[in-house]
């Protein structure tokens, strides 16, 4: 290994520091400590306060010696220490405030966290009140008023606990007394004392009658428990996958290969040797960094985004024992690491700002120790660790700057030391990461150049090197140069390891180095090709690196594998007879492979002119469509050619113009003969005529345009619970719709999951061969979610069910041939997961939800009882009168149900207003309801009905401002003053001549009604207006210029986002034209 110390600094470097504010009394007996200048032996096992109540735990646990030290030759280094100067900064901080009060935490656990937690609060607590002379005093611990059960007993044996200690102790009275010597800062018990722990513990362990889940548990308890009853409708069964930019860390070794790393959302505990996982989920971002504590019982994770959380783990029973909420509300955390004596976390922020957090996690406090905000011409700080010999010291690093850190009595406090290419007269590289020497008082940083820096600590020769570590004595003395290539990562250790790779291969490495073994190769680019074999318990799964990966999912086991070089994945399909496996690629390329042994079974297939991002097979496995970027749909056809079966290009087609969200085959209802179809965000659904097509000829049978406004997202087949056939689509607005397969009339209208974002992708279940035929499930995904509906579909919000499975973005979904599981891809974070469906939990959700009109009273403001529904019950027998007629002097017929002619104007009564074509849609949608099984058409309605009709019609949230601004940016211009304006001409004159038309009767009518000039509410009963100084009126009243906000508040009469909230609710019919005018 070479040396460059001996060159002399040609620049001197500069240093500051931050101070933070005063600590607490358990900090200043800390720093008391910290003035000792030989540091004791340290603890790698749980922390001693954390143990009280842990019995048989520590009973189990074998207590580990300090490795020893690093030998000279390693990184020591005996160089002249350059002379400088410092510049300090000295800034005071506060303390981080507390964070949102959150009743709900990440676990169904609760209670036992809580307990936990209880527990480890008191247990520091009594450790406070250690004396440096072992004079001790029985005294109950102070506690958090707990009611669990769980708590109760940690009280018990916590005590009994205490009292052995202190017995023993007192036996051991000479010998504390030249521990007590030797405690430095964060050294809470030495070994020996600990040692003394372990018997009464145990002792008193015995009588106790129930033990926390935590307390009992020991390494490998998590495979040894019996299957979980499963509670959700869909659970994480598996991930495959994991995310190769964060650490892979060993729990356990040797005989047991026990490995621990972040797939999306999800920490993964994976034993190697027994193929099982267990999965520690609770966040609802993608985990950013995560950290093990010495003695691998403890796991922290943390996340980036809204609600961020950070999490300790149990990593023996894989229980939550404590959660921080809101650690760093600006954009997370970017960085954590946990100390020696696994006490103390230190946290990174994500934030533009970073901010340095310490936080004793065995607190029940919301509330950093100590937090700093660091400069931001310090870079980005991605690294941070504690010092293993002491907690209270600490480094960082961003790619161009090292920060060392000391928290005490006075604060936070940390400096920059100065390093540039001139200072050794040596090319330094960017900085990877850097970590303390465990074998004396230097920290070393690894760069992109290949060479390690060494930071020592620079002092007067009078005063003692302990004495003189602060973060303002830390200096660069000497750049090693160590290799060719860029040092990435900087541990220290003595024992086996993990080592991963950004290629996301994770090998097992022996402590001499001298054995490597293959854990893992997972796909290192995204995943968003998946698909599921149709007869076996096989999923392929394809990367954008060009690797297939067949596995049999019921064994979680790997089967076979192919690399297509400088090739990408994009979509996969297996035919139904699961002979065919075939792949479309991002250079358009298609390949058509032999599904066992994943060989050609022809030759490459290149006619998309775009990334392939569809592909199926008919179901008779002789046709195979696709769909690419370039809105262009592709056909092949297996032909008999020389005696033998091939494949040939039929046809292609630009049939869209903008992106195809779906391509799927059908069967004629005539005959046995395929059909394919094709739906685009152009709103279009295309159905070609595949029997008249021919070569380089793909024929249209028809196209279709499905929607008005909203934009279609997928379409699949809908089971045949009727003689009448249904293609099942899903819009951006929430909304499903059943369509005639043949007419492609809208047949009905129904109110779809929401969950944040619309549905991506759905996908029919196959049913079970114990299945109720008309008990089918339908699978879905959103932008981050997966779930899981009950067929069929009413509206009822209590038959779907969604569970967070992304949340970077899932990007594909498909399903067992069985109906037994449901698979994600999550794109760009290279994972897929497999999901256990659990029916049975979601048919109990729904008869908990409800029956009959129930669910859909409570979808209204207010329930059955509100406001709301009375005035609904008004106008329906209001809407009864007008049909009778308002001036007949006749008996009043009172019935249940009013005419259909009549629900366009309750709709609108109640502040629903629809265009003509979705009336049209609701009026067809109750006409046709009975027509396959009656042959007669519906004339009326029931009040239930029309309940369940607005409430599928409606907004599923309502009318939202950016909706009317989306509007005006499509047809207006915009000012100098930046606003965005119709002219009132323009207006009025799109208005009659876009979107539904409105004549200018129609439109005079609706102006003076909204502008109050018949306050009697335009057209009478009688169907007489007055449209006499209409165009006096809207050339006072409307401004040549029309801003979003003016025809919401001025012409709409509606309460705008400044306005107060409870303003009685006007007439606000011209909006849907507009709407409709913009589409």
């Amino acid at each position: 290994m070479a040396d460059d110390s001996n060159e002399t600094p040609l620049e001197q470097p500069a240093g500051g520091s931050i101070e933070g504010n005063e600590a607490s009394e358990e900090t200043l007996q800390d720093e008391q400590g910290a003035q000792e200048t030989e540091l004791p032996k340290q603890v790698t096992e749980m922390p001693a306060d954390m143990l009280a109540g842990d019995a048989e735990s520590m009973d189990i646990m074998e207590m580990e010696t300090q490795p020893p030290p690093t030998t000279a030759d390693n990184f020591s280094v005996d160089a002249a220490t350059p002379e400088t100067e410092e510049n300090e900064l000295s800034i005071t901080t506060n303390p981080h405030e507390s964070g949102a009060d959150v009743t709900e935490g990440p676990s169904e656990e609760r209670e036992e966290t809580a307990a936990i937690t209880g527990t480890l609060e008191d247990i520091g607590e009594d450790e406070q009140q250690v004396p440096t002379e072992p004079q001790w005093e029985s005294k109950a611990p102070t506690r958090l008023p707990r009611s669990t059960k769980v708590e109760q007993d940690l009280q018990q044996i916590g005590q009994k606990a205490q009292e052995s200690d202190q017995k023993n102790l007192r036996d051991k009275e000479s010998l504390a007394d030249q521990e007590s010597q030797n405690i430095q800062a964060g050294a809470e018990m030495s070994q020996e004392e600990t040692g003394s722990l372990e018997a009464p513990i145990t002792a008193s362990s015995a009588s106790a009658k129930e033990e926390s889940l935590v307390s009992s548990a020991t390494p490998g308890l998590l495979f040894e428990e019996d299957e979980h009853i499963k509670t959700h409708p869909i659970s994480l069964s598996w991930a495959f996958g994991y995310n190769s930019h964060l650490p892979v860390y060993s729990l356990l070794d040797e005989e047991n290969r026990v490995i621990l790393y972040v797939s999306s959302h999800t920490a993964v505990i994976h034993d190697i040797l027994r193929n099982r996982q267990y999965h520690l989920q609770g966040h609802s971002n993608s985990i950013s960094c995560l950290c093990v504590s010495e003695d691998r019982r403890w796991i922290a994770t943390a996340d980036q985004g809204p609600d961020n959380l950070i999490i300790v783990w149990d990593a023996f029973s894989g229980i939550p024992v404590h959660t921080i909420f809101d650690s760093h509300p600006e954009d997370g955390v970017g960085a954590i690491a946990i100390s020696q004596d696994a006490k103390y976390l230190v946290t990174l922020g994500a934030g533009k700002v970073q901010r340095v957090c310490i936080w004793k996690w065995t607190s029940p406090e919301e509330k950093p120790m100590w937090s700093v905000e660091l400069q931001p011409a310090f870079g980005y700080q991605n690294y941070i660790v504690f010092n293993p010999k002491n907690h209270k010291e600490l480094v960082s690093n961003s790619k161009t700057q090292v920060l060392f850190y000391l928290w005490d009595s006075s604060g936070l406090q940390y400096s920059a030391p100065h390093l540039t290419d001139r200072t050794f007269n040596k090319t330094v590289g960017f900085f990877s990461q850097s970590v303390f020497h465990f074998g004396n008082l230097q920290a070393l940083t690894a760069t992109s150049g290949g060479k390690l820096v060494v930071w020592d600590a620079v002092c007067p020769p009078s005063m003692p090197a302990s004495l003189c570590v602060k973060p303002q004595n830390r200096k660069a003395i000497k750049l090693m140069y160590v290799q060719k290539d860029a040092l990435t990562v900087l541990t220290a250790s003595d024992r086996n390891f993990i080592l991963s790779t950004l290629d996301a291969t994770v090998l097992h490495v022996t402590a001499e180095g001298t054995k490597l073994d293959k854990l893992m190769e997972e796909a290192k680019e995204a995943v968003n090709a998946i698909a599921c074999h149709p007869s076996q318990h096989l999923i392929a799964i394809g990367s954008h690196c060009g690797l297939l990966k067949v596995w049999d999912f019921v064994q979680t086991k790997y089967l076979i594998s192919r690399i297509f070089m400088g090739a990408s994945i994009q979509c996969l399909s297996y035919d139904p007879e699961g002979s065919f496996l075939a792949a479309g690629f991002t250079d358009g390329s298609v390949y058509i492979l032999d599904s066992i042994s994943l060989e050609n079974d022809c030759k490459e297939l290149k006619y998309s002119k775009g990334p392939v991002t569809q592909i199926s097979f008919s179901h008779d496995s002789q046709y195979l469509a696709t769909a690419d970027e370039k809105y262009s749909v592709t056909v092949y056809k297996r032909i008999l050619k020389n005696g033998e079966r091939s494949w040939e290009h039929l046809a292609g087609l630009h049939s869209h113009y903008k992106p195809i969200r779906n391509i799927i085959f059908g069967v004629l209802l005539d005959s046995d003969q395929p059909r394919l179809l094709s739906l685009g965000e152009d709103r279009l659904l295309v159905e070609y005529d595949l029997g008249s097509s021919s070569k380089e000829y793909l024929a249209v049978l028809r196209r279709d345009r499905i929607e008005q406004r909203a934009v279609p997202m997928c379409l699949a087949w809908y089971p045949p619970f009727t003689p009448e056939a249904f293609i099942l689509t899903a819009n951006n607005q929430y909304k499903m719709k059943l369509y005639n397969a043949t007419t492609k009339m809208c047949r009905k209208t129904l109110l779809g999951p929401t969950y944040g974002s619309p549905l991506e992708k759905i996908q029919i279940l196959p049913a079970a061969n114990s299945q109720d035929p008309q008990k089918r499930y339908l699978a879905y995904i959103t932008k981050d979610k997966v779930g899981l509906q009950i067929l069929p579909i009413d509206g009822n919000p209590h038959k779907s069910s969604a569970f967070i499975c992304h949340p970077g973005g899932v990007s594909n979904l498909a399903s067992s041939y069985d109906g037994c599981h449901v698979f994600t891809a999550g794109g760009n974070d290279c994972i897929v997961m497999k999901w256990e469906i659990n029916v049975n939990a979601l048919e109990a959700a729904v008869s908990l939800g409800g029956e009959d009109l129930i669910p859909f009273y409570n979808l209204l403001d207010g329930g059955r009882d509100g406001e709301f529904f009375r005035e609904l019950e008004d106008y329906f027998y209001y809407a009864q009168l007008r049909s009778q007629g308002i001036d007949a002097m006749e008996t009043r017929q009172v019935s249940t149900h009013i005419p259909l002619e009549e629900v366009p104007f309750v709709m609108r009564a109640m502040g629903f207003y629809p265009s003509e074509e979705k009336i049209e849609d609701m009026i067809n949608e109750v006409k046709f309801s009975e027509y396959v099984h009656t042959g007669k058409q519906v004339t009326n309605i029931n009040l239930g009905d029309f309940i369940k009709l607005y409430i599928n019609h409606r907004p599923a949230f309502g009318l939202s401002m950016k909706e009317i601004q989306n509007a005006f940016q499509v047809l207006g211009y915009g000012t100098e003053n930046g606003e965005i304006v119709i002219n009132k001409g323009d207006l009025l004159q799109q208005l009659q001549c876009r979107g539904e038309h409105m004549t200018e009767e129609e439109l005079a009518e609706c102006l003076t009604t909204l502008l109050g000039m018949n306050p009697e509410g335009g057209r009478s009963e009688l169907g007489i207006c007055d449209h006499s100084g209409a165009a006096a009126l809207m050339e006072e009243e409307i401004p040549e210029e029309i801003t979003a906000e003016i025809f919401t508040a001025d012409i709409l009469g509606l309460p705008t986002p400044e306005s107060d909230e409870t303003e009685t609710e006007k007439n606000y019919e011209l909006t849907s034209s507009i709407e409709s005018a913009e589409s």
